[in-house]
């Protein structure tokens, strides 16, 4: 939200805003352009009969009074995604959907388009080498969403990306998550049945043929108001370390690695191609391409040892990640460290969805705080719960960052890699001392 504000105060809106609690570094951010409100809190005086739209974050509940004083005004109250596509009616819309890899797929299509010197608007979930915000909105004819299933706001329960309307939409794959939003796996499936209603007639869909339940969802699709474009791994190769993309009669190496990201390549190549990029101009730019804050990131590393910090929570996220580290350096002992986070993985009956997802470890620990279980109200986990989920051999569970520290330091002399997963901070560990204290 506080981006989105930074964005339109940009294109020249007059911005005002409020909340009950602003952290950093959305505070300077924000007190760097002069947006910062005077006070901390809601008042129902900041709501004006001149305000021309009112935009509502997560934070904001049912009873807030502002919110009731402008739906009282009669005042035009949208969420962020329903404000996005207000301000894209005009452009091109492309959206990136699905369970896991959009941010990188969505990073992709950005980094290629900059490098390619295309003028376009963007929505991503990370920080990307090369752009200083998270979003922006000027009057670009193509704007770029990372397309989320979360809801819309407090007060509209319905997934973000059914807002977004895409003419080139990109399903990466669908597995189950968000169950405190989505209950069962049919009612999650069904969301993304409903963004396929919502490609504009005559768009594109770009999806992972390799993903069974979105293959089967989109061959059992019954509308064809859009085309179907599939995509796969990309054909490549290995030299030593490095991955070598092929596209066509070219080919580059690339920085990234895994099959994850593979496809995540090969998915911004359909959408790149669509919007008339060549396979030259392509390769080029993707071989620049070097991730998306804490997706793979690179925390600290030698000729020898590397530590990794990556995002990954859903299962299919750890494995993916977990894989691609084996795969990328096959001799080498890998410890891993998965923080569960999100109210899906600190629930006790997901946990046999993780099973198998740290099989590539050599040895692993899965940390919980405590503390994150108080905020969301969440019943008590046990570690016996997630062994048994896990089905991990050693696997080690641990609730105490000063424990989690010890047992990083206890694993270093016997393994190579480290890797991080986690949407959290593991309860405020200093992730790049630790990363400094691996490597030596």
């Amino acid at each position: 939200m506080h981006q989105l504000a930074i964005a339109l105060h940009k294109k020249g809106y007059i911005i005002t805003g409020s909340d009950d609690e602003i952290f950093e570094p959305s505070r300077s951010n924000l007190a760097g352009f002069g947006l910062l409100p005077s006070t901390i809190g809601w008042n129902e005086n900041n709501i004006t009969s001149d305000l021309d739209a009112v935009l509502l974050g997560m934070h904001a509940r049912a009873d807030n009074p502002e919110l009731i004083k402008a739906k009282a005004m009669n005042l035009p109250v949208y969420s962020f995604p329903e404000y996005i596509y207000k301000e894209s009616l005009q452009k091109k819309r492309i959206v990136v959907g699905g369970s896991h890899g959009k941010t990188t797929t969505t990073s992709m299509i950005m980094h290629v388009l900059k490098e390619a010197g295309l003028s376009f608007d963007y929505l991503v979930g990370a920080k990307l080498p090369g752009f200083n915000q998270s979003v922006d909105i000027t009057h670009a004819p193509i704007i770029v969403c990372e397309g989320d299933e979360y809801p819309a706001s407090a007060v509209e329960r319905r997934p973000k990306f059914h807002f977004l309307y895409p003419h080139i939409a990109v399903l990466t794959g669908i597995a189950w998550d968000h169950i405190n939003v989505f209950p069962t796996f049919e009612n999650y499936l069904e969301q993304f049945e409903i963004f396929l209603d919502k490609i504009e007639p005559g768009g594109t869909l770009i999806f992972n043929e390799t993903d069974d339940v979105l293959s089967n969802l989109v061959k059992s699709y019954p509308k064809d108001h859009f085309e179907k474009t599939g995509y796969g791994i990309p054909d490549h190769t290995q030299e030593g370390d490095t991955t070598i993309l092929k596209i066509g009669a070219e080919q580059v190496p690339l920085n990234i690695f895994g099959n994850h990201n593979l496809l995540n390549a090969h998915a911004a190549w359909h959408v790149c191609r669509k919007l008339g990029i060549g396979e030259g101009t392509f390769l080029k730019a993707i071989s620049s391409f070097s991730g998306a804050a804490k997706r793979l990131e690179v925390l600290a590393e030698t000729p020898e040892r590397v530590v990794f910090r990556d995002f990954a929570h859903a299962p299919s996220k750890v494995k993916a990640t977990m894989e691609a580290v084996k795969k990328q350096y096959p001799s080498r002992r890998v410890a891993a460290v998965l923080e569960l986070h999100t109210y899906s993985s600190l629930n006790e009956k997901f946990m046999p969805h993780y099973k198998g997802a740290l099989e590539a470890a050599d040895n692993a620990c899965v940390f919980y705080s405590p503390h994150a279980m108080e905020v969301k109200r969440m019943p008590p986990l046990s570690a016996g719960a997630i062994v048994d989920g896990f089905q991990k051999k050693g696997l080690t569970v641990l609730t105490d960052s000063s424990d989690l520290e010890m047992w990083i330091e206890r694993n270093r002399p016997e393994h190579d890699n480290l890797l991080l997963m986690s949407s959290g901070t593991f309860d405020g560990l200093d992730a790049l001392k630790v990363a400094q204290n691996w490597i030596k």
